[in-house]
């Protein structure tokens, strides 16, 4: 294996598959599968999940809500994400947690720098949830703020496509697929990869990204063991 301690950036949008709202259930329980598989191998596997499939947070504030409380509904959406996927975890053979960056004791555990390392370390999925606890903050900024805090080796960003393109490939046959990038590359072109904030903060911390499609076939298994699937980001060398 190529990483023993990964993050996984997984979105709403991915756990809802073809529907147009909430969770389907068979993905999430053959997302699950993968992550346990991962974890019983001895990964440190942390992941942070995103809230779109039941509540964006900016959408709320075009309809007219304010934007802080907008936001707290989008972080809310995360932790029945977090907690739905810890279930599938369990049911699937593997350990998992649930931090909340949200105070909501009871349901689950303060999310700590520390105590992830230390639940990552004794073989637990950590499922990290609540965004950064900050409105104004998308779960692509979690993501990379949570990797570098657990000091993982890279950032994994699962999506519905297989990597980074110069143009949406849905909307254009000509499409142009990055096999590699550095993190200046993808700012300076200003990719739809993560908002700016995010791939800032993985530039700054020299935290390779590697962006694949969630639904290919083992690709959870070939993006940690280093096979050929997706858009590797790394840092530049100088």
């Amino acid at each position: 294996m190529k990483y023993r301690r990964v993050l996984l950036k997984l979105s709403g949008e991915a756990l809802m598959g073809a529907q147009k709202f909430g969770m389907d259930q068979g993905i999430c329980k053959d997302v699950a599968c993968a992550i346990a598989t991962l974890s019983n191998q001895g990964i440190q596997v942390g992941i942070v999940v995103g809230g779109g499939n039941i509540f964006r947070g900016f959408q709320g504030s075009l309809a007219g809500m304010e934007r802080i409380p907008a936001d707290q509904i989008g972080m809310i959406g995360t932790m029945i994400n977090g907690l739905t996927l810890q279930q599938a975890i369990l049911s699937n053979g593997g350990k998992a947690r649930v931090l909340n960056a949200l105070n909501c004791p009871g349901i689950t555990e303060s999310y700590q720098w520390e105590k992830a390392i230390d639940y990552l370390q004794n073989g637990e999925v950590v499922i990290m949830v609540g965004g950064t606890g900050l409105p104004y903050f998308s779960t692509d900024t979690a993501a990379a703020l949570r990797a570098v805090e657990i000091k993982a080796d890279i950032l994994l960003k699962a999506t519905k496509v297989d990597g980074v393109y110069d143009k949406d490939p849905v909307k254009h046959n000509d499409a142009k697929k990055f096999e590699k990038l550095t993190h200046q590359e993808m700012l300076q072109s200003r990719l739809a990869v993560m908002d700016a904030p995010a791939a800032a903060l993985c530039m700054d911390n020299k935290l390779p990204i590697l962006v694949f499609d969630v639904f290919a076939e083992d690709s959870l298994k070939k993006a940690v063991f280093s096979q050929d699937i997706g858009t590797l980001i790394v840092p530049s060398q100088s």
